[in-house]
């Protein structure tokens, strides 16, 4: 099974929402899922630009945020992350409001996978099934450590236990639910 990871890696927290710029933070469209592709970490410099930290292979990719309240005009690595542009936003101090802010874009905006691949968004909140039929909860959280992904399946008691997300672990997933072999079950 292959993964990846870094397509979009969405946070805990939904993204939050405003309606207008310079904020950067639209409600997106009802029954539309977004992901999170970055979230704004600081301002770079006095004209405007900002600092990235990136959840996605390439954000340059996308020209459109939060529900076209951010336009992207340009991308660049940084030494702190990525070094980024946006039309709506033309000095430091619009650039300081947006710290914190996540850069959303339509989980349908995001290209296809192959088969055994998959985003963050699309596993974390999936109800967790043991191979013999036990509920088990739901997926919390995925961490990468550097050797791939680990679910973090919260119990309904509220306790945690983490599986890696291999075939040997997790032999099959859908829309729906995870299963989780029994072997691995904390």
């Amino acid at each position: 099974m292959t993964t990846r990871p870094t397509k979009a890696s969405p946070p805990p927290t939904p993204p939050k929402a405003a309606t207008t710029p310079p904020t950067g933070k639209a409600t997106p469209p009802a029954g539309e899922p977004h992901v999170t592709l970055a979230v704004i970490i600081g301002a770079h410099g006095i004209t405007g630009e900002v600092r990235l930290k990136v959840f996605a292979d390439d954000v340059s990719a996308y020209r459109a945020f939060n529900g076209g309240a951010l336009t992207l005009k340009s991308a660049r690595d940084g030494s702190n992350g990525v070094i980024a542009r946006f039309a709506e936003v033309t000095d430091r101090n619009a650039a300081e409001a947006l710290r914190g802010t996540e850069l959303t874009v339509p989980r349908s905006a995001l290209p296809p996978l192959e088969e055994g691949e998959y985003y963050h968004a699309d596993i974390i909140g999936l109800a967790a099934i043991a191979s013999d039929g036990e509920e088990l909860g739901h997926v919390a959280l995925i961490e990468n450590f550097g050797a791939g992904d680990v679910l973090e399946i919260e119990r309904p008691d509220g306790r945690r236990f983490m599986v890696p997300m291999k075939v040997e672990a997790v032999p099959e997933w859908d829309r729906e639910r995870l299963i989780v072999e029994r072997a691995f079950i904390a």
